[in-house]
């Protein structure tokens, strides 16, 4: 693979001297699904809007395609797509009129069907924008992105506000584009989005990179922990478990009770002294390390809790 975007030193401060981003840089390269995850307020829809050229940079340097962000930003717009968090639309504006429309400021005429045949909406294509579900909504957004046939797709939270099947729909799609050879950025607050689509993830907080790299090697370098969580029926002694090696902590919020463990030769260990104990157990569950876990671990936070 190739560099397809380069950000060095990247700082964007605001007059009332608030620093959105603070001297971040990465790379994507050219056919990877690439996320900026983190909670609100993280700087990540800043950091996307600067490369896509919306935005100029207090400091630092990108490029995109080889293209200068400030000095070049017409010819950036050539070869991105941007769906962005929100977009309002006209309610008695046809899809196909609008993809026509969009089209019209690239010099290019396509065929909206077509067009909306890549997201799955060709049966929509007379379809009034109020007409369509939220879903649907989404993918008309990111069809918008996709008139003018995009080397590098840029998402902006895609999949707010979606409920779980319109979102793991929307997760298809993209990836069906992704096969096909578009390098995709996103955004994200979402563990499960960034660990479905991406092969790399930068985790952002407060305008800052803390960590960079596949979701594989995020949860091997900062969470190895499993997680063994169980109901009890009646409240259990906080050193239950103190004896067992590998055993690293004990949440217990009754009748919860969680247990973080680093080798899951541990777990029958556990099993056995709840059996010799007499204490009645039920709804048993292993999660394996995952990157909500390294997210916790690398910042001590829930990103839930954060966006709240």
């Amino acid at each position: 693979m190739s560099k397809i975007i380069s950000v060095e030193n990247l700082v964007k401060e605001y007059q009332n001297r608030f620093v959105a981003v603070r001297n971040i840089s990465f790379s994507v390269e050219k056919g990877e699904v690439f996320a900026l995850l983190g909670p609100n307020g993280a700087g990540k829809t800043t950091t996307l809007e600067i490369i896509e050229g919306i935005k100029s940079q207090t400091s630092g340097k990108v490029e995109v395609l080889g293209y200068d962000n400030i000095t070049q930003t017409e010819e950036i717009k050539k070869h991105i797509g941007v769906q962005l968090q929100s977009t309002e639309y006209m309610d008695y504006v046809t899809t196909s009129e609008f993809i026509t429309l969009f089209a019209s400021f690239y010099k290019k005429k396509v065929d909206p069907i077509e067009v909306l045949s890549r997201v799955n909406l060709q049966d929509k294509h007379t379809s009034y924008i109020k007409q369509l579900s939220g879903g649907q909504k989404q993918c008309f957004s990111i069809a918008l992105a996709l008139v003018n046939d995009p080397e590098i797709l840029f998402l902006d939270e895609p999949t707010t506000g979606l409920d779980p099947h319109a979102r793991q729909e929307l997760w298809k799609l993209l990836e069906n584009l992704n096969k096909n050879g578009t390098t995709i950025i996103l955004t994200t607050h979402y563990m499960e989005e960034a660990e479905y689509l991406c092969d790399r993830v930068a985790i952002m907080e407060e305008g800052k990179i803390l960590a960079i790299g596949s979701t594989d090697e995020l949860i091997n370098r900062l969470s190895k922990d499993y997680t063994l969580s169980f109901h009890v029926n009646t409240p259990i002694n906080e050193d239950m478990f103190q004896d067992i090696e590998g055993v690293h902590s004990l949440k217990i919020e009754y009748p919860i009770v969680e247990l973080k463990i680093s080798d899951p030769q541990t777990f029958p260990k556990v099993i056995d002294k709840l059996n010799q104990s007499g204490t009645l157990y039920s709804y048993l569950n292993i999660k394996a390390p995952g990157l909500e876990d390294a997210y916790i671990k690398l910042t001590g936070k829930n990103i839930i809790e954060e966006n709240k």
